[in-house]
């Protein structure tokens, strides 16, 4: 064990009675397979799951979540190509060319 709190999985399962001792102290266990962090051993009554709650989103939200940026000097908001639109046309209409 390099550091006093981290464990390769072949000795936390050897020693696992004196990891979750460790971790019950209130210092987490690290242990490691192939030499990369893989799990924490925690003291449960410190480790507490807490889903994040379900977000809804819609176009709306988006916009409105937006309008902060406008006028904002930090942003520019630049169309891609130039909008040429005639309100007199539907966009569905076939070209006369």
């Amino acid at each position: 064990m390099a550091d006093s709190n981290t464990w390769k999985l072949q000795d936390a399962k050897a020693q696992f009675s004196e990891v979750v001792r460790r971790a019950r102290s209130g210092e987490p266990q690290h242990v490691t397979v192939h030499g990369k962090k893989a799990v924490v051993v925690a003291d449960a009554e410190r480790f507490e799951v807490r889903p994040k709650p379900a977000r809804r989103e819609t176009l709306a939200d988006f916009v409105e979540a937006s309008k902060k940026y406008r006028g904002s000097p930090d942003v520019e908001f630049e169309h891609p190509f130039p909008m040429n639109v005639d309100p007199r046309r539907s966009p569905f209409d076939e070209d006369e060319t």
